[in-house]
């Protein structure tokens, strides 16, 4: 019969031999220095302590137009817009001509983001030359919408990087409008 203390030699000779044949010297400070080494415990806490919360800032100062967020609108919010156009209100439809001709949310126009992202950066006369329209100025409200929302958010995006200042953004769009039983115009 074997003895507890010379199964735990044996068990702890397995142990330190790959360690050995690695390096011919193996001692429990080696050992510990390479777990409390600074690289290896910046590794397992990266983040820097804060004791003071207030050591903490948010860059809410910020105030220029590219900086601010997009006005939200609602079925009946659009609704209202098309059954009463207003000259310095703009709606917007972001998808491809193909996409708008089979339909569209009534005085909307068409500028298709997604092979005219620029189209808003354009100067006056090419915007006209291009689209057979006025482009939008600057003062007036600029609200889009697409099929799903996606397309919206990125032309209320661009807008704001052009100067646009008024700009809101129907995230519902095209799917929202028919599934509530809006009004299409062709």
């Amino acid at each position: 019969m074997t003895s507890k203390r010379a199964i735990s030699k044996v068990s702890l000779s397995f142990a330190i031999q790959p360690a050995q044949r690695a390096s011919n010297r193996i001692s429990t400070r080696s050992i510990s220095s390479l777990y409390h080494h600074p690289i290896r415990r910046q590794a397992r806490n990266p983040l820097p302590r804060i004791s003071n919360p207030s050591q903490l800032r948010r860059n809410t100062t910020s105030s220029s137009p590219s900086s601010s967020t997009p006005r939200l609108y609602t079925f009946t919010d659009i609704q209202s817009l098309s059954q009463s156009p207003s000259p310095s209100r703009i709606l917007i439809d972001v998808r491809e001509p193909s996409e708008f001709e089979p339909g569209h949310i009534p005085s909307a126009i068409n500028i298709p983001i997604t092979s005219q992202p620029d189209a808003l950066l354009l100067p006056p006369e090419e915007f006209e030359d291009k689209f057979g329209f006025e482009k939008p100025d600057t003062g007036k409200e600029i609200v889009f919408y697409c099929k799903a929302g996606v397309r919206s958010s990125a032309a209320a995006k661009l807008a704001l990087q052009g100067g646009y200042e008024r700009v809101g953004e129907y995230r519902g769009s095209w799917m929202d409008w028919v599934g509530n039983g809006g009004k299409e115009e062709r």
